[in-house]
């Protein structure tokens, strides 16, 4: 332990802030081994969340031929840290600030609670709605992240696009995490999350209502990297991946998005 690199001691404990992976640790370390769906019902969250918990523990975590999940000699000392308690205080208010700062950016509060699915699941189709009729009223032609005035569109077509585009992504998430990360299921919190996710995105014409077109674009690109974050947040909740697994996926998502946009000859 003393002889560890700081930045591995960082890491612990930045791993063990989390008390949903400090409990993971401890029954472990007790049990020794464990299935999936008893891990589940001892910790009583979501699919999608456990799994997340479980990848961001990929490193101390291993399984057996049983599929029962165990600690490997990393995870022991992942343990014996967490038996100890022995966090420095600096690390322990610098750890604290930037988990904070991240709470707000990614509202991992609001996406803890979609583990329970149905509960959200009004607020997520408001937000797709007040999103859509923004865009219908402020006559935007919306194309997921991005927006276009004077749209020539209906106003129910208006409405009917924006909310195809925000599906076309839930099934373009479902199908690039299975094909990437093989992960299947949860296909009602990932939509429920996504359609949160979707904020940024659906108060942006209402504030093209109310201000100038230039400095609306610069709100709106703001918003945009605000929502993309989201929608990695989304995935993390949803399909139980990790940050960084889950931002190639909406990279991609945002890319695809542009590149699309560019053959229809939106972008000059």
């Amino acid at each position: 332990m003393v002889n560890r690199p700081m930045e591995d001691l960082s890491r612990y404990y930045t791993l063990l802030r989390d008390p949903a992976r400090r409990k993971i640790i401890e029954i472990l370390g007790v049990q020794e081994k464990i299935g999936f769906k008893e891990l589940r019902e001892a910790l009583g969250l979501g699919v999608g969340t456990v799994y997340y918990h479980l990848d961001m523990l990929s490193d101390f975590i291993t399984q057996d031929k049983q599929r029962k999940y165990r600690l490997n000699d990393r995870g022991q000392t992942l343990y014996k840290i967490l038996k100890e308690g022995n966090i420095p205080p600096t690390l322990e208010i610098s750890e604290a600030f930037s988990h904070h700062l991240g709470k707000w950016l990614f509202l991992s509060p609001v996406f803890t609670k979609t583990a329970k699915p149905l509960k959200l699941l009004p607020v997520s189709i408001s937000i797709l709605l007040i999103g859509a009729l923004g865009s219908a009223y402020a006559n935007l032609d919306s194309a997921l992240f991005f927006y276009f005035p004077y749209s020539t569109y209906s106003f129910t077509s208006i409405i009917a696009l924006y909310i195809f585009h925000w599906i076309g992504l839930f099934l373009f998430a479902e199908l690039f995490t299975y094909l990437l990360y093989r992960r299947v299921g949860n296909d009602l919190q990932l939509f429920i999350c996504l359609g949160l996710a979707a904020f940024p995105i659906a108060i942006f014409p209402y504030i093209y209502l109310l201000i100038s077109d230039i400095i609306s674009q610069y709100i709106l690109f703001i918003l945009q990297i605000w929502s993309l974050l989201l929608v990695s947040a989304a995935l993390c909740f949803g399909k139980g991946i990790r940050l960084d697994k889950a931002i190639v996926v909406s990279l991609t998502a945002m890319y695809l998005n542009i590149a699309i946009l560019f053959m229809l000859g939106r972008f000059t």
